[in-house]
């Protein structure tokens, strides 16, 4: 009987099919992945699909133009200060506190603007606010 200690031999492992693999993965990958850039967020408001317009008879329609003018019911307001805005607002509502705010806000105004008109009507008491938009179908 042979009781001598034979010597062990270490597992070797050979990583160079490994590596071979993996490489032609990474090929794979970098060849069937395309690369989108997204520079810039386009956005265009308002647009909106409607079925049929509401006719509310407590309205107050306030527009805004891209340039930051402001009119209640069709007649300009001289002021663009929030208070001004927020008397005339008050003139303005018949219904007092149960009158509908629609605003008509060009899509190149400024979102300060819209933001001032919904502080005037907090200050008018007027509660309801709605944005008005035109249809998708229509070229503005």
């Amino acid at each position: 009987m042979n009781f001598r200690p034979r010597p062990k031999e270490e597992p070797e492992i050979n990583l160079i099919p490994f590596i071979d693999v993996l490489l032609v993965i990474l090929i794979f990958l970098m060849l069937s992945t395309t690369y989108s850039k997204f520079t810039e967020l386009q956005i265009q408001l308002p647009v909106a699909d409607v079925d049929a317009q509401r006719d509310y008879p407590k309205e107050v329609l306030i527009s805004i133009s891209s340039e930051g003018a402001y009119s209640i019911n069709k007649q300009p307001i001289a002021g663009r200060s929030i208070q001004e805005i927020a008397q005339a607002l008050q003139a303005s509502a018949k219904a007092g506190k149960d009158s509908v705010l629609i605003i008509h806000a060009d899509a190149a105004t400024r979102h300060q603007a819209v933001v001032s008109v919904m502080e005037a009507a907090r200050r008018a008491g007027l509660n309801q606010i709605t944005f008005a938009s035109q249809a998708s179908g229509a070229t503005p």
